[in-house]
């Protein structure tokens, strides 16, 4: 297992070479699908899609939720292509590890022109 900083710093060297090569104006898929594919060239184990109960007092919806990318069972990922972050998208992340039980997340803007404008870093 990776110190956490080595790990997202790695995440996010990942993040900006998919993002330098394809540029701002594509689906969130297609950042999400190469973004995989670099993170697993680096041997890291990444999961996609994974979903996230939701527990209500005795109820328990299995996939209230879906969390975009997992890596190392450790980082959440969630990837945006929109034109400015809000604070609803934040509170995605930060539910996400609520429900979780992850304690890293990273919000990744990808219609941004430098990306590193589109990064947001939780830690609960």
């Amino acid at each position: 297992m990776l110190e956490k900083e080595g790990l997202t710093g790695q995440i996010l060297n990942c993040a900006f070479k998919v993002h330098s090569k394809l540029g701002p104006g594509l689906l969130e898929s297609a950042y999400q699908a190469c973004l995989k594919y670099e993170l697993e060239k680096l041997g890291f184990e990444v999961k996609s899609e994974v979903p996230v109960p939701l527990v209500y007092e005795d109820i328990k919806l299995e996939c209230g939720y879906r969390i975009d990318l997992l890596v190392e069972n450790q980082v959440i990922l969630e990837l945006k292509t929109v034109e400015q972050i809000t604070d609803v998208h934040k509170a995605q992340v930060l539910t996400y590890l609520k429900f979780s039980g992850y304690r890293i997340g990273l919000l990744l803007n990808f219609r941004t022109k430098s990306l590193v404008k589109g990064i947001h870093r939780f830690i609960i």
